[in-house]
């Protein structure tokens, strides 16, 4: 047997991810990609600008393996100033290579051979592979449409002596649910039950809608000293591809993730770095601005959706919003719906089926709409009789 042949399997047996798979089937297709989650705007100029200006007039070289004080320092006050969280820029923040790897970072820290970790279905597809890499346990519970709450008895069927992790996103992606306090208060019961860590990714904190608002599970009592919260510049700034993670945690559990991203990616691009210092401490009218022209986005899309017959799931935050198709008796799956789409019609959508690993809901289709007015006004042209040519 070639020693290729026992690479590890933890990833050599992954498939190809939906979002990778989607998009170049939007690529392929000439598809408007309404599939995986990143803006058609460059961003705010005035961040770009910034990293430009640090580029060639800043430091250049290795910047600290933590982060430039000056981002961990804005990073610190904006959460203060935004959540009531009191942090050590010093000893409870640093900066990584984006959400990812703050995650994986957090993840390695944490979890050991045999170790369980409880993940909600659905699952970012980055969790999963990282805990089987570090040893540990998945044990997945099912969330469903249409609210995808949390409750006392699913909790009580996976929490055990063995939990050591949890790992919760909030904001939800795909579910675009934004978790009330009680559904957090539930979970934080559970935690320091168990003497359970908390890996919170919530690299969608400031994108939410209304009413909702994010409370980071870092401030529930009892959780300051258990939990490690994740943030993304890149979601913050509708700046996916510069890559700026967040992580922020007591210092017992920052200094073990801070020795695991020594050697992921040990350090980030310092104008990139100064730039997001600088994008923190922006008036709260560009955060609320922010929110409130996504909102707009979410509902041209929902409304234009609604005109067609799409049963949409209300979306509380992200990007995305969702349809649950099984009201239409169209007698497909989510997948074989993104597939009809994108081939037929030339829009790119994901199916949540494929954020689960056992017992998925098949019947729920993820959109996004972080796009210009004139990208879903086309998309939802595309898509006039995409439901009833299939029905009929």
């Amino acid at each position: 047997m070639s020693k290729s042949s026992s690479l590890n399997k933890v990833f050599a047996d992954l498939p190809v991810t939906i979002f990778e798979a989607m998009s170049q089937a939007a690529r392929d297709n000439a598809a408007i990609n309404l599939g995986q989650g990143f803006p058609d705007d460059p961003g705010p100029e005035d961040i770009r600008r910034a990293a430009a200006d640090a580029s060639l007039n800043g430091y250049n070289q290795y910047p600290s393996m933590m982060g430039l004080p000056e981002l961990r320092q804005a990073i610190a006050t904006h959460y203060g100033h935004w959540h009531g969280l009191r942090l050590d820029p010093m000893s409870e923040v640093m900066v990584t290579s984006g959400g990812t790897e703050a995650l994986t970072s957090a993840i390695l820290a944490v979890v050991q051979p045999g170790d369980e970790v409880v993940c909600f279905q659905p699952v970012y597809d980055s969790y999963l592979p990282i805990i089987r890499q570090a040893g540990g346990i998945p044990r997945l519970v099912r969330l469903e449409p249409p609210h995808w709450r949390l409750n006392e008895d699913m909790l009580k069927s996976v929490f055990n002596s063995k939990t050591k992790a949890v790992l919760f996103n909030n904001p939800l992606n795909p579910s675009a649910v934004v978790y009330p306090r009680e559904d957090l208060e539930l979970l934080a019961r559970y935690c320091q039950e168990f003497d359970v860590i908390a890996i919170c990714d919530e690299v969608w904190e400031h994108v939410t809608f209304d009413e909702h608002k994010h409370i980071p599970l870092i401030t529930i009592p009892g959780m300051r000293e258990r939990t490690i919260k994740v943030g993304s510049a890149g979601k913050i700034f509708s700046l996916t591809g510069w890559k700026i993670g967040f992580v922020c945690a007591a210092p017992p559990l920052l200094r073990v993730a801070a020795k695991v991203h020594q050697f992921l990616t040990f350090t980030t691009a310092p104008n990139l770095q100064a730039a997001v210092a600088y994008g923190l401490g922006k008036s709260d009218e560009y955060f609320l601005s922010m929110r409130k022209d996504l909102t707009r986005s979410r509902d041209r899309l929902t409304k234009g959706l609604e005109s067609l017959g799409f049963p949409v799931l209300k979306s509380q935050g992200t990007y995305f919003l969702t349809v649950d198709l099984s009201p239409l008796g169209l007698n497909e799956s989510d997948a074989e719906f993104c597939w009809r789409i994108v081939r037929d019609y030339k829009v790119a959508a994901i199916p949540v089926s494929a954020f689960y690993e056992q017992d998925p809901v098949t019947s729920v289709v993820r959109f996004c709409f972080a796009k210009k007015d004139e990208t879903l006004d086309t998309a939802l042209e595309r898509l006039s009789d995409a439901v009833r040519r299939r029905k009929g």
